[in-house]
């Protein structure tokens, strides 16, 4: 076995596998005595069939897999023992044919084309500027999150008139074009909606200040028109929802009212455990605090999208462009060379930031450790309960679902790289000259845009 390296210059180069029999005679061979061991050849008992007849049937595929074999393994080991930092994999070689003449020779040559990665200087320093913006929290902020607490720990109360956010119980009837009830025809009791979700406002007002037993006729199309809301509320399927019409006689049977919570001891408690907050200044202090963590992902992504920007225009490293788009080709069916094309300034990009974040990870020697990994994981099954109003968990359940996310290998791997990621993020704001700017939510808004 005998490898070469051709520099085509400072980013290519071409490898070259000379492999002879000797590399893998000895390997092929004791291949085809274990076949011979099993093989189920029609008039021979198993492991009696001659060794010629063996290598025949099967000669060929053996020495095809052995010497694939051989070559991968040459090439790993070439690539560690050069120390060679390579993009992507080594792909059939377009500049040298590869002479492969499995009928007619012994010895084999394999060309391969390789892309060695550029080096990377940054030298991050104070001199170097990054705007960091932090979203001030308002009065209305504060306010939306008393009354989202207030009202998810309220309570639902009968009441007598209909007011706009109350849900309403009542019977349906069909009527025919008369005003008289349709004989035959659609009958619902005990039905419900909410009086918000009414689509015309005319018949909105009819239904605002209605009592139990009020009676009020409307066109039912263009109180709901939504066929899926029609069939839930009169019961019946959804192709029937879809063409039926017309006035509708509903009757008011019950009224149901939210509640909100009142504001005092009780509500801190529920929110935040009893005793953790003790007054109405601490119960917005801690809200205050709440909005600020939550936003805290929002401003990271945006600094992590500036960062990104920041350090790949000053690294202006220079790549292997078209090694680099025959590599994506090769690796990815979905991708065909036009699609690649139109893409490639996007993909040279991400390409570029990863290289960067693996240089400040060896250069910094930046590790996680399990302990970091649960940790992380945690957070962020915290952060999306919080999307669905539960702001507080016990730590075993939320370290119980973090240890299943973790479970699966792609989800792992996904929080093992946006934990470095995060860490990353802490060099450069220890390293960089940081700009706080403050913005409100909706300049915030526009700067995505």
């Amino acid at each position: 076995m005998n490898i070469t390296r051709e520099n085509i210059d400072n980013l290519n180069a071409i490898l070259k596998l000379k492999i002879e029999k000797q590399d893998y005679a000895e390997a092929v061979e004791k291949v085809l005595r274990d076949y011979r061991k099993k093989a189920n050849i029609k008039g021979f008992r198993p492991g009696m069939a001659p060794a010629g007849m063996v290598k025949k049937l099967y000669g060929k595929s053996i020495l095809l897999d052995e010497v694939n074999k051989l070559v991968a393994d040459s090439l790993t080991n070439y690539l560690v023992d050069e120390k060679l930092d390579i993009l992507g994999e080594p792909l059939p070689s377009i500049k040298v044919k590869s002479e492969l003449d499995f009928e007619n020779s012994e010895d084999f040559m394999f060309a391969f084309d390789i892309a060695i990665s550029p080096e990377i200087d940054l030298k991050l320093s104070k001199k170097d500027k990054i705007t960091y913006y932090d979203i001030k929290v308002d009065d209305a902020m504060i306010q939306e999150s008393i009354e989202s607490h207030a009202s998810r720990n309220g309570k639902t109360d009968e009441a007598e008139v209909v007011a706009e956010k109350d849900l309403v119980k009542g019977k349906f009837e069909q009527l025919d074009q008369d005003g008289n009830l349709l004989e035959g025809g659609i009958v619902t009791e005990d039905s419900l909606f909410a009086v918000d979700k009414i689509e015309e406002s005319n018949i909105r007002a009819l239904v605002i200040g209605a009592k139990k037993g009020d009676i009020i006729d409307f066109e039912i199309n263009k109180a709901f028109s939504h066929s899926a809301d029609l069939s839930s509320m009169l019961r019946i399927s959804k192709e029937v929802a879809e063409i039926v019409g017309g006035t509708f006689r509903f009757t008011v049977q019950g009224i149901t009212r939210h509640v909100a919570a009142e504001v005092n001891q009780e509500l801190f408690d529920t929110v935040y455990g009893e005793g953790t907050v003790t007054s109405e200044k601490e119960y917005k202090q801690k809200i205050v605090e709440e909005i600020r963590e939550s936003f805290a992902s929002s401003t990271d992504y945006k600094f992590l999208l500036d960062t990104k920007e920041k350090l790949v225009a000053k690294a202006d490293l220079t790549l292997p462009d078209e090694f680099l788009k025959r590599w994506l080709v090769a690796v990815n069916k979905e991708l065909t060379p036009e699609k690649v094309e139109t893409d490639y300034p996007l993909m040279k990009t991400d390409l570029a930031w990863q290289l960067i974040k693996n240089k400040l990870i060896d250069e910094q020697e930046l590790k996680i450790n399990e302990a970091e990994l649960l940790d992380f994981a945690k957070q962020s099954v915290l952060m999306q309960f919080r999307q669905y109003g539960l702001m507080h968990l016990p730590d075993e359940q939320l370290e119980a679902y973090a240890k299943q996310m973790l479970t699966n290998k792609d989800e792992s791997t996904k929080m093992m790289d946006r934990a470095y990621e995060k860490k990353i993020l802490v060099y450069i704001k220890e390293t960089v000259k940081l700009e706080s700017k403050e913005v409100t939510i909706k300049e915030f808004e526009q700067l995505f845009k």
